[in-house]
């Protein structure tokens, strides 16, 4: 009777052991990362001897979980995936409602430019020149704004990042943790501590794409996507975070030896941050603000080719800052650079990095493509419409970083507060002889060098033979000579000059300040003119041209986020749901198995009850 007895009770402990552990599936149900278990049973071994064996009952080897490596990798990875997604996305979100929230900046520039034609259309209205003014301001205040929006968004991504490393080194603790229990537990590790481990890595890489090594011990060594270690046995290497080497107000990623990351790391929402950061947020304010320079010098340079209402050659109406140069924190040498904008139909929308090798200066953008240097006759350095001034000792190594346009749209700023000033007239005026025998007539006469110091200097143009050109100044000393040919441009003084028809020989033209200043709105025309002119991009884009192109980018980077959410999501959904086919509780299937075991449990009574029934029988005829 006792293998009778010794069987039942074996069948009895195992089904008791799966009515647990199918109880403990139900339960578990909703519980995230939770895998679904199964009792592993085995049959006892029968005692050797005798003719024929029985069976000795049953054994519950394990209850392990249901587990797919290959799957649940997959769901790591896709889980990266979404979640740089949905930070993308965010960013963008947020990029497009400030541009909206900022004001219409095009709108803006189209009522300044308009402004000065309707300047030229009322030469003699005041208020023509206080709405121009106007419409300056509004313009100047949506560029300050848009600009500060996307300053403002800057800080908020430099402390997003501070707060995802911190989560990442949470994370990472936790798993080491995690792992030194599992080591501890040696072969019978709990199902638990496996499944909080795996739901730990989940969340660690939805912070950063991640990659793990099962080692022998049954610990798990996590990596970061740079292959930094964050989690080897029960140890975890924690990032950390700082200052960039050139800009303190920017948050950067460092690895546990204190080297700089931040350019090696993707994935999960660090690396959607990071990535957004340098690839979109930079260039946007890049762009708006070379957009405010090419507005400011344009318009600068075209009111100096002019005369306001006091006969004074036209000054600046708007001013932007210098480029902005950042010494790297560990500069040795005493050196320092400064930077100025030189040409800026050939300004970029790039940042550059500034280095010294001993001997020699190196310019490459800060994405690292190299920029050829300019060697100038005074000493100065020139690249991509920059002009860099060196001073001071620097030592090998010692390196700047220059940001042309970062800081343009939100310090650009209306300088004119008096509607006079608006040169509307041209500054130059052409005046036959009245002696002139030819039929030559000045066609255009256009100013080439505002910053001239004789500009308004009086000259005389004459033609000793028709085939040659002479001009002098007002006390005779020759300016500029040479034979002519018809359609030939002349130059002195910083002007330049074409005629028509052919002059004859002795005919004289006199060149001097425009005296019919208060009737003549030909600069404001030019001035009108300048919402078409090419200013940038070799002076093939306009200001609204380059604002438009922008707002163009911009469209397309929120439009690339939400479809490759979209796609992120459904392939992340397609992982979890092929993992859970594998570790998912099913009800249906686990209410079959509680009765499939309960039906067993009770038949394993039966049989115990059976053997004691038989051995009380035993005990009975023994004894009678």
């Amino acid at each position: 009777m006792a293998n009778l007895l010794s069987t039942g009770v074996s069948g009895l402990n195992a089904a008791q052991v799966a009515l647990n552990t199918v109880g403990n599936n139900i339960s578990n149900v909703n519980t995230p990362g939770y895998s679904r278990q199964t009792v592993v049973q085995t049959e006892n071994i029968s005692a050797p001897g005798g003719r024929y064996t029985i069976g000795n009952g049953v054994d519950v080897q394990s209850v392990q979980r249901a587990y797919s490596d290959f799957l649940t990798n997959a769901v790591w990875s896709s889980n990266s995936g979404m979640q740089r997604a949905t930070t993308y996305n965010n960013l963008a979100t947020t990029l497009n409602s400030a541009l909206s929230a900022s004001g219409n900046l095009q709108g803006a520039l189209d009522s300044f430019y308009g402004a000065f034609g309707t300047v030229a259309n009322t030469p003699g209205v005041a208020s023509s020149r206080q709405a121009l003014l106007g419409n300056a301001a509004s313009m100047v205040a949506v560029f300050n704004t848009l600009g500060q929006q996307l300053a403002a968004q800057q800080g908020q991504v430099n402390s997003q990042i501070k707060t995802t490393v911190d989560s990442i080194n949470s994370v990472a603790s936790g798993i080491a943790d995690l792992n030194a229990k599992i080591r501890q537990a040696g072969t019978d590790v709990p199902n638990d501590l496996l499944d909080q481990r795996d739901n730990m890595v989940q969340t660690l890489s939805g912070y950063l794409g991640v990659s793990t090594f099962n080692e022998a011990d049954g610990t798990v060594s996590v990596y970061a996507s740079n292959g930094q270690s964050l989690v080897s046995g029960n140890k975890s290497f924690a990032l950390g975070t700082g200052n960039n080497a050139y800009d303190s107000s920017r948050t950067d990623v460092f690895d546990s030896t204190g080297s700089n990351i931040s350019s090696k790391l993707s994935g999960g929402t660090l690396g959607a941050l990071l990535d957004y950061r340098g690839n979109v947020l930079d260039g946007v304010q890049n762009q708006l603000g070379q957009a405010a320079v090419a507005l400011s010098s344009s318009v600068n340079q075209q009111q100096a080719k002019g005369l306001d209402l006091n006969g004074q050659q036209g000054s600046a109406m708007f001013s932007v800052p210098a480029p902005t140069v950042l010494q790297a924190a560990g500069n040795q040498g005493s050196g320092g650079v400064s930077a100025t904008i030189s040409d800026v139909s050939q300004l970029t929308a790039s940042d550059y990095v500034m280095s010294y090798d001993g001997s020699n200066w190196k310019l490459q953008t800060t994405s690292g493509q190299n920029v050829p240097l300019t060697a100038n006759p005074d000493g100065t350095l020139s690249a991509q419409g920059l002009t860099f001034s060196v001073s001071g000792s620097a030592q090998a190594g010692d390196s700047f970083q220059i940001q042309p346009t970062r800081q343009a749209s939100t310090g650009l700023a209306l300088t004119m507060t008096d509607p006079s000033k608006i040169a509307a007239a041209a500054a130059l005026a052409a005046t036959p002889a009245a002696a002139n025998k030819g039929s030559g007539a000045i066609g255009s006469i256009a100013v080439q060098d505002p910053a001239n110091a004789a500009l308004l200097s009086n000259a005389t143009l004459s033609f000793p033979a028709a085939n040659s050109y002479q001009v002098t100044d007002s006390s005779g000393n020759v300016l500029a000579s040479g034979s002519y040919a018809a359609g030939q441009t002349i130059s002195a003084n910083g002007w330049s000059l074409t005629l028509t028809g052919t002059p004859s020989a002795n005919d004289k033209f006199s060149i001097g300040i425009n005296s019919n200043g208060l009737n003549d709105t030909s600069n404001a025309l030019s001035l009108a003119g300048l919402a078409d002119a090419g200013v940038l991009n070799g002076g093939k884009q306009s200001v609204i041209q380059a604002y438009g192109a922008l707002t163009t980018n911009i469209g397309t980077v929120g439009s690339q986020a939400s479809t490759n959410l979209t796609t992120q999501t459904s392939l992340f959904n397609q992982a979890v749901s092929a993992q859970q086919s594998v570790a998912g509780v099913n009800l249906d299937e686990e209410a079959a198995s509680l009765v499939r075991y309960q039906q067993a449990y009770q038949a394993s009574a039966q049989v115990i009850s059976t053997a004691q029934s038989i051995f009380s029988s035993l005990l009975a005829a023994v004894r009678g």
